[in-house]
């Protein structure tokens, strides 16, 4: 089955947009918008949704599907994300699929890899790949306390500088790691037999921890 696939991610500083087009495995990356900055989430997101759209001379009634990254990530920044994957979606009336966003850099390493993002308060949030395939977390915990054993590190720049391993290309999740980061599986339903995607699951942020901001109930406890 293919498709336009509007793909979202906001768990990292990469304000990141893109429209894939999908033919079974293969992927065509047709226009994608970036912006660095970790306090621009809610202010650049649909900017560059609408940049990539422009990019690719589509409209946004052509989209049968939206990926969107599920962090880990910050509270703020995922929430942008993700509720913005869902109201498209929504609006649209097609099918929404979340994703590791560490596997929208991971799916790109080779080997036994190590990526990280920047999970603030001196912590990264890391995962293990074997050839572009998750074998470890997602987790968050200090830098010295991430397991050995990974052979390269990719990711974030300044954080994946903090382990003695050759550094790899891949820094942020991008649009064409999104998408084919997702279980694409397809089955067949009808009298015809005719091949439907997998629905997709509910989204679920990967937070790893609890917010800084406590209710007042608890700040009293």
């Amino acid at each position: 089955m293919s498709g336009l696939v509007l793909a979202i991610d906001t768990a990292t500083p990469a304000v990141t947009a893109g429209v894939v087009r999908r033919d079974g495995s293969e992927v065509k990356v047709l226009g994608e918008r970036v912006t660095l900055d970790a306090r621009a989430h809610a202010e650049q997101l649909t900017p560059n949704v609408l940049g990539a759209l422009a990019d690719a001379g589509v409209a946004m009634a052509d989209l049968e599907a939206v990926v969107v990254g599920c962090g880990p990530g910050p509270f703020t920044g995922l929430r942008v994300g993700m509720a913005t994957a869902a109201a498209y979606a929504h609006a649209l009336d097609v099918p929404v699929y979340g994703v590791c966003s560490l596997d929208a850099i991971g799916i790109d390493t080779l080997g036994e890899a190590l990526v990280v993002t920047d999970a603030r308060r001196r912590e990264v949030y890391w995962a293990r790949y074997r050839d572009g395939v998750r074998v470890g977390g997602p987790e968050v915990c200090a830098p010295a306390d991430v397991p050995d054993g990974a052979l390269t590190v990719a990711g974030s720049p300044d954080h994946a500088a903090l382990f003695d391993l050759p550094r790899l290309t891949p820094t942020y999740p991008t649009a064409s790691g999104l998408v084919r980061a997702v279980d694409w599986a397809e089955g067949r339903s009808g009298a015809t037999g005719e091949s439907t995607l997998r629905p997709p699951e509910p989204l679920v942020p990967l937070y790893l921890r609890r917010p800084d901001a406590k209710p007042r109930s608890e700040q009293t406890r």
